[in-house]
């Protein structure tokens, strides 16, 4: 059977359980920014790049978080609508906006008071 290749250190990946919640989706949120940002500007192989990013973290955050009923079914859906946005035509009728703004509230729960 093949290894999986990890785009992230393996580092990364064995200390990605001790992180909080809002550690992991602000850092899948870095991810979705960019994603956006090079999917708007034309720059598909850029954007590919950080979906495959924000796809890789958000495995990382479902495997920590397996456990956690109630938060992984707000992980998954979050995957789910990522995924629609940029494989499924957007059959949600996602907002790029909105959608950002939901890991900035991520974001901003790590910010020091």
């Amino acid at each position: 059977m093949a290894q999986i290749k990890y785009i992230h250190s393996d580092e990364l990946r064995q200390n990605w359980p001790n992180y909080s919640i809002a550690y992991q989706m602000g850092n899948i949120g870095s991810e979705v920014s960019r994603s956006l940002k090079w999917s708007q500007k034309g720059n598909r192989k850029r954007a590919d790049v950080a979906i495959d990013r924000a796809l890789e973290l958000f495995d990382f955050t479902i495997e920590a978080n397996v456990k956690n009923h109630a938060r992984l079914t707000e992980i998954l859906k979050a995957r789910e609508e990522f995924c629609d946005y940029f494989f499924g035509g957007n059959s949600w009728h996602t907002d790029p906006t909105k959608m950002q703004r939901y890991y900035d509230g991520f974001t901003m729960m790590l910010q020091p008071k």
